[in-house]
């Protein structure tokens, strides 16, 4: 489930509350200082946020989705995830992606990279952020980021550090999630035209090669990597019914993927508007009213 840090704190941790005792395995939030169409409305910085949720919450994971580089240095990033492990016990998972080209870009008065740029700048982000956790690294001079004398104590709860997840879709950095992610995060590739669901298992069915192919040339088994696919990019609304939402799910499963995560429903939002229903209907298996009808 993913859900956005723009309610009030008392009616999120309600929501929280609801999914972790329906059974829903984990919980991520978008990393950025303001978002696309919630601009001007409230929203709510990320790591407290988590913080918060992982000391009200006792099973269910939380994670990011995912880790902006525009906003964040990957030595600042490496702690607050580390402290977020220790608070949660061991729940939390890092996602880290290359950072968009809305408002975070420039926010901080920097120059919006190009693709290739924000390539680059995640491979180094990555390989940095992956050393602190494990605390292999104190000091850092790379072409984006510098670092002097880190410290990481007392490191992570989880070992040999958190789990990584990588969001990816081109070549590049489908490599570095075969050589680094213990998961990987995709919803194809918007950026093609094609948004329909048949055009988007065709995308990632080309990314999946890609990683596959990368872990066999480096020896490791590409079932080491979890496969989260996230839901409400392209045409496809599987939240429609229960029904649509099993047949989606059993075509995701087919292709290897081992995690769903879709946009918590708000009546007010132009494009995850679903029913709020369809949230616990899924978790117990049990058809809506109107499906049930068919």
């Amino acid at each position: 489930m993913l859900l956005l840090p723009t309610d009030p704190w008392p009616e999120t941790v309600e929501h929280v509350r609801r999914l972790e005792a329906w059974g829903y395995d984990h919980l991520w939030v978008y990393d950025h200082l303001s978002w696309r169409r919630y601009h001007d409305r409230p929203w709510h910085a990320t790591y407290p946020w988590l913080s918060g949720l992982a000391t009200l919450t006792e099973r269910i994971r939380l994670g990011t989705m995912v880790a902006n580089p525009n906003i964040r240095h990957p030595l600042v990033l490496s702690k607050d995830a580390m402290t977020i492990d220790h608070l949660s016990g061991g729940r939390f998972t890092l996602g880290i992606g290359a950072g968009g080209t809305g408002f975070d870009a420039d926010v901080l008065g920097q120059a919006p990279l190009t693709p290739g740029q924000r390539a680059d700048r995640l491979v180094e982000f990555t390989h940095v952020v992956d050393g602190l956790l494990r605390g292999e690294l104190t000091d850092h001079t790379g072409d984006w980021y510098r670092i002097r004398d880190a410290r990481m104590g007392p490191g992570c709860v989880q070992r040999p550090r958190l789990p990584i997840a990588i969001a990816a879709g081109g070549d590049r950095t489908l490599r570095l999630v075969a050589d680094l992610a213990d998961a990987w995060i995709t919803y194809g590739d918007t950026s093609t035209g094609d948004r329909s669901e048949r055009g988007t298992e065709a995308v990632v069915r080309r990314q999946l090669d890609i990683v596959t192919a990368r872990c066999l040339d480096r020896g490791r088994d590409p079932s080491t990597i979890d496969r989260i696919y996230l839901i409400g990019n392209t045409d496809a609304r599987p939240l429609r019914s229960v029904d649509a939402f099993v047949d989606f799910a059993g075509r995701y499963r087919n292709l290897g993927f081992t995690d769903l995560v879709f946009h918590h429903p708000r009546p007010d939002d132009p494009v995850w508007n679903e029913r709020a229903e369809i949230v616990e209907a899924i978790a117990s298996g049990f058809p809506l009213e109107a499906d049930a009808a068919r």
